[in-house]
């Protein structure tokens, strides 16, 4: 699993229909100390994030694991919405 930040959404007027339903976020991908660490991303939602969650998504096939109709082209999936990271010191997300 990998860990992002939603920094906005896509709209897409058509698009496959096993997405039918299915929100898309734009994600930075992030380092475990919360550092930006790529380009952003486009990935399917599956928990009902929203601009400024910390997240963790998964890709590859595990990310069409992750929506409801498992036939889908999703690259990447946010799995779910982080509380908080432990390392050394623990990393508030939300500031």
């Amino acid at each position: 699993m990998k860990l992002g930040k939603v920094i906005g959404n896509v709209v897409c007027t058509q698009k496959v229909e096993s997405l039918d339903g299915v929100k898309l976020m734009l994600v930075q991908p992030l380092n475990e100390k919360l550092e930006e660490t790529s380009a952003p991303i486009v990935a399917c939602d599956a928990v009902q994030a929203g601009p400024g969650d910390i997240v963790f998504y998964e890709g590859g096939r595990e990310a069409a694991l992750g929506l409801e109709n498992w036939f889908n082209p999703s690259d990447a999936t946010i799995m779910g919405i982080v509380d908080r990271v432990d390392i050394d010191r623990v990393i508030d997300p939300g500031g």
